[in-house]
């Protein structure tokens, strides 16, 4: 048994892309961020000052820079990403989309933790982007939230995201304008540990989608015209205050390409009922789920041997869909979520919301074996295939292990592992949000208010902070803190640590986490929809 530095993985495409898009180098230079035109002449770009009151940390302040400064700065990997409108194969259905690199997912982005990453993103859409590394604890002015942290980035430019990273651990990378993120604009980012205290043989990367983009004349930005009433769309995660406020800005729309009107077949999805989320599971009727860019119908295939020890690298890059997973015939142990190790759990199934990750480790038996990732609460499921021989017959698309229906360990059961736990003290600050918003208005937001680029919730560097985020509404929403981990709270403690969590219907999440990376942080529902319609503010620094 052994542990590579760069271990065996599921896809080759994504593997082979990584590794001829990363090179290490030497760079003394400025860490500063860098405008490209499109002919890739680099011109130094101006610190970004969003709107906003004054007092607090700007995302490229001295106080930014003094924290990544005590990261400190290893190897400088070199990659670059071209997100682009693509055709792309889901397994014997052709989709018109926009990727990375016209791959789903995008290439595997996989660094060492105290590297440096240089990823200059060339956007050849028609429209903004931006790139946001979900998870991941960097400075402030790479975080990738347009008008917050940057401006967009402009069709037909490039801009270069350069930060130390930190701390080993799976993440995900994905636009943050608009609906982008529920197209083909993410990928698997994996930061290893240079003292990886697990032995394994192989691993496993899987990545998880709700797919609804080109099919049938649908568009994510369709979609949510179906789903809001008239006149109440907030229009663009870029968005900045709505039209008339002082100060107010105009962002390109995420979708420029496409018509406005609503057209295509009705995606909104009604009726939707899952136990394990107390209620409705969600709004979006996907005609298909994926599992490494592929339907059930054609899915990838992970090939070992009997009693090889696999870690398994689940991400949901979905947007509106819980998925529970399991592999057929074995049970899982699970060993981190969202990046940070925990105290070791057995469980047959887990349930992942959007962006949230997990590993598990587990020891192959000799045959063919289906891992499915159920859609929570609708109709359809992913599918991808572990086998050890060349014989077995496959099994049909619509399987469903029984592991399924077994015994599923939620985060708040999960303890940290000793190198990660919080220390247990008594927080400085308290802070209270409610979560509020109907289906029938689909008006959500937090504290009855919908997203303005000017909002902000006080925070002092070297600060314990309570946060408690109170459900006031009937649906469940996987809450995202941007720049930290939190801990999230139980009866024993402080539990978890996690970047990402679902608060179910009517009840309530309290999270502790230390104020230790000065900055502007989006706080928000990473149910795509909900947040394009108003489920975000913004944690800032006080100077």
């Amino acid at each position: 048994m052994h542990t590579p530095s760069r271990r065996t993985l599921l896809r080759a495409p994504i593997a082979a892309a990584g590794a001829g898009l990363l090179a290490a180098c030497t760079d003394s230079g400025s860490r500063s961020p860098v405008r490209s035109g499109p002919q890739g002449t680099a011109a130094g770009q101006e610190d970004f000052v969003p709107l906003g009151p004054k007092g607090y940390v700007d995302p490229s302040g001295p106080e930014v820079h003094a924290a990544e400064r005590k990261r400190g700065s290893g190897p400088v990997r070199m990659l670059r990403l071209t997100a682009a409108e693509n055709t792309l194969d889901l397994g014997g259905r052709s989709v018109r989309t926009w990727a990375y690199h016209e791959e789903l997912p995008g290439p595997l982005v996989r660094v060492t933790a105290g590297d440096v990453l240089s990823l200059t993103l060339a956007n050849r859409l028609p429209t903004t982007t931006t790139l946001h590394s979900h998870g991941v604890r960097m400075r402030c002015d790479m975080d990738g939230v347009p008008d917050l942290t940057q401006r967009a980035i402009d069709p037909g430019t490039d801009f270069t995201y350069r930060f130390t990273v930190a701390h080993p651990g799976t993440f995900l990378l994905h636009s943050h304008v608009g609906l982008q993120p529920d197209r083909g604009l993410y990928a698997p980012f994996i930061v290893d540990d240079p003292k990886e205290p697990l032995a394994y043989d192989k691993e496993w990367i899987i990545v998880l989608d709700d797919w609804v983009d080109g099919v049938g004349g649908s568009t994510p930005e369709r979609v949510l015209d179906q789903l809001t009433p008239t006149g109440m769309k907030m229009g663009s995660m870029a968005m900045g205050p709505g039209p008339g406020s002082p100060g107010a800005r105009t962002s390109a729309a995420p979708h420029a390409s496409h018509s406005h009107k609503a057209t295509g077949p009705s995606r909104v999805l009604r009726g939707s009922h899952s136990r394990m989320l107390h209620g409705e599971a969600g709004s979006v009727d996907y005609p298909f789920y994926l599992a490494n860019g592929r339907t059930p119908a054609q899915p990838t295939t992970f090939r070992c041997r009997p009693g090889d020890r696999i870690r398994l690298r689940i991400i949901n890059a979905g947007s509106e869909t819980a998925f529970r997973v399991a592999l057929d015939g074995h049970t899982m142990t699970v060993t981190h979520t969202d990046g940070y190790p925990v105290q070791h759990k057995e469980t047959d199934a887990l349930l992942l919301g959007m962006a949230e990750r997990y590993d598990v480790l587990v020891t192959a038996k000799d045959g063919v074996f289906p891992f499915v990732a159920l859609a929570e609460g609708k109709k359809g499921q992913a599918v991808a295939l572990l086998r050890t021989d060349k014989g077995r017959t496959l099994p049909p698309a619509d399987v469903r292990p029984d592991e399924l229906d077994g015994e599923v360990v939620p985060a708040r059961r999960l303890r940290p592992a000793d190198s990660v736990a919080l220390a247990d003290h008594e927080p400085d600050r308290e802070i209270r949000i409610r979560v509020t918003g109907t289906m029938e208005k689909y008006d959500w937001g937090f504290d009855h208010r919908s997203y303005d680029v000017r909002q902000r919730h006080p925070v002092r560097a070297g600060e314990r902070v309570r946060l408690t985020l109170i459900n006031a509404t009937d649906m469940w929403h996987p809450l995202h803190l941007h720049g930290h981990t939190f801990a999230i709270t139980g009866l024993d403690g402080l539990g978890a640590r996690k970047d990402t969590a679902i608060v179910l219907p009517h009840r309530k999440l309290v999270v502790e986490f230390d104020a230790d990376n000065p900055g502007l942080w989006m706080l928000h529902c990473h149910n795509q929809y909900h947040s394009e319609s108003g489920m975000m503010t913004i944690l800032g620094y006080r100077k």
